[in-house]
């Protein structure tokens, strides 16, 4: 059981430390000298070290949010949101995306490429700015180039947590290449969960409690049988 309780404690600070979908460009480096370099904006406005075209992103509680910047203090980014299927009333869409439309639009894979200010694309935190140019494997195109291919997107978009984010819409207008690397760091978790044979214990564990909790029936006796063995045999 001790055993059982440090797995589980492992994983959460695992996802923790990354906050489930923070990514991590600049590997082997300190993160608070890394941030001391790259140049910042606040939500006071943007500041001359901000070019149109420029990668921006935001730490938020659980991942990071990126947009690319048009210049005018405007910024252009993918975000869930549920409200543009439902009504046409474009003062109504062009408001600040609420926690619930965005919730709502995850669980409905519904997403938009809008334009907002930079202090409503930062909510309150730090900017910073083009840190993905030092790992990525292609050189960007010009400033001007990048936020043309953002405004082309403008509109509705089709949405996936792991394959079709905010991250991926700016990689993919930067560098011509959608890519995530919160999506890899993700997976990459899932993976090391797998293999991890404790996995299996837990889960039939977790599995015949169900079984004495809510009785043999095959809604609980299959995954019971079922998940631990497939872990086992990907492990």
């Amino acid at each position: 059981m001790l055993q059982l309780l440090t797995f589980l404690v492992e994983k959460l600070l695992l996802l923790y430390k990354f906050k489930l979908f923070e990514p991590t460009w600049l590997d082997g480096e300190n993160r608070e000298n890394r941030e001391n370099r790259e140049p910042r904006a606040h939500s006071s406005g943007a500041p001359p070290a901000i070019r149109r075209g420029d990668l921006l992103e935001v730490p938020r509680t659980l991942f990071t949010h990126f947009g690319i910047y048009l210049g005018d203090n405007k910024v252009a980014h993918l975000i869930p949101d549920i409200l543009p299927v439902l009504t046409d009333d474009n003062k109504l869409t062009a408001s600040v995306i609420t926690n619930t439309r965005l919730i709502l639009g995850c669980a409905f894979r519904c997403a938009t490429v809008r334009v907002d200010t930079l202090e409503d694309f930062a909510y309150g935190s730090s900017v910073l700015v083009n840190r993905m140019d030092r790992a990525a494997k292609t050189q960007p195109f010009s400033g001007d180039t990048v936020a043309r291919r953002a405004e082309k997107l403008v509109g509705a978009f089709p949405y996936s947590l792991l394959w079709n984010n905010c991250e991926h819409f700016v990689t993919y207008c930067r560098y011509g290449s959608a890519a995530s690397r919160q999506t890899e760091k993700f997976c990459e978790c899932l993976k090391s969960i797998i293999r991890d044979q404790r996995s299996v214990i837990l889960t039939s564990l977790l599995g015949f409690i169900s079984i004495v909790y809510f009785g043999l029936a095959p809604a609980t006796t299959l995954p019971t049988i079922l998940v631990p063995f497939t872990l086992w045999m990907a492990g």
